[in-house]
């Protein structure tokens, strides 16, 4: 009785350590959220209100008619969908190369592959840059895509390899008995299998290419082919002091990512942690 006893009591406290924290972490957002609803009069008041006392929604409707901030957004839909889906099809394809195919230098290529992802991303601005120059891809959406796909197909291939040497092989060979091919396998049995890790690579990879910031800034420099990050800060730079109509923007920014993930949640953590355990 004593040990069940202690168990339920450090189960409550960490239930309690838990709660603590998640508040802690809930209140930049909550009050993001409430000085977006206050008119500019309100926004220092003091003792500040979390629950404004003249809520409003015109820091949105200003945020949106701003400086092509809608044209922004559609932008950043257009760019992070495309990058996805990219992601899924090429991190998937190669992941199922490495982690069901025998050929020469598979190891040394798969150990150079994962060696990347200890490069800075920052490092890579200049030859990026160079490279997107030459191939005319500068000031172009098509020019994000094509490196937020490259910069993400490392980690998602060993997050999705792993995942693929989990599932078992009597399945692809029952197929292989029937006549079928490798595609069979691939686009019938092992993507089917797959959604929790593919789940986990597309709020990842989506959230990447909506958020980023600095290789945008650098490469895009016509106005109507700008991404929403660029949208925000341009709105910080017109009008600094307007703090609602700065997080009004902001949330708005968050939403598409909230409903992303919201929507792909159940199949995180597992497709996280499978593929972690193996590669």
């Amino acid at each position: 009785m004593g040990i069940r006893l202690r168990q339920q009591v450090n189960q409550a406290l960490l239930v309690l350590a838990l709660s603590i924290g998640a508040v802690f972490m809930m209140i930049p957002f909550l009050y993001m959220i409430s000085t977006s609803l206050k008119g500019q009069v309100y926004v220092f008041e003091f003792p500040p209100r979390f629950i404004p006392a003249q809520p409003t929604l015109d820091n949105f409707v200003s945020a949106w008619n701003a400086n092509n901030f809608g044209r922004y957004f559609l932008n950043s839909m257009q760019v992070a969908l495309i990058t996805t889906g990219l992601q899924l099809f090429f991190s998937s394809t190669v992941a199922y190369a490495f982690a069901r195919f025998e050929f020469p230098g598979k190891n040394a290529l798969y150990y150079i592959l994962l060696a990347t992802l200890m490069i800075p991303g920052m490092m890579l601005i200049i030859p990026q840059f160079m490279l997107a120059a030459s191939f005319r891809l500068l000031n172009t959406l098509t020019g994000l895509v094509l490196v937020y796909t490259a910069a993400g197909i490392a980690f998602n291939t060993f997050l999705l390899r792993g995942f693929f040497e989990q599932l078992p092989r009597e399945l692809e060979e029952a197929v292989l008995i029937d006549g079928g091919t490798h595609l069979t396998i691939f686009f019938r049995v092992l993507i089917p299998l797959s959604t929790p890790a593919l789940a986990t690579v597309a709020i990842f990879t989506f959230l990447g290419a909506w958020d980023e910031y600095i290789w945008a800034l650098t490469t895009i420099n016509e106005p109507a082919k700008r991404t929403l990050p660029i949208a925000i800060a341009n709105l910080q730079g017109a009008h600094a002091s307007d703090w609602g109509l700065i997080f009004a923007g902001s949330l708005i920014a968050v939403v598409p990512v909230l409903l992303v993930f919201i929507s792909l949640q159940k199949y995180f953590i597992k497709g996280l942690t499978s593929g972690a355990i193996k590669g």
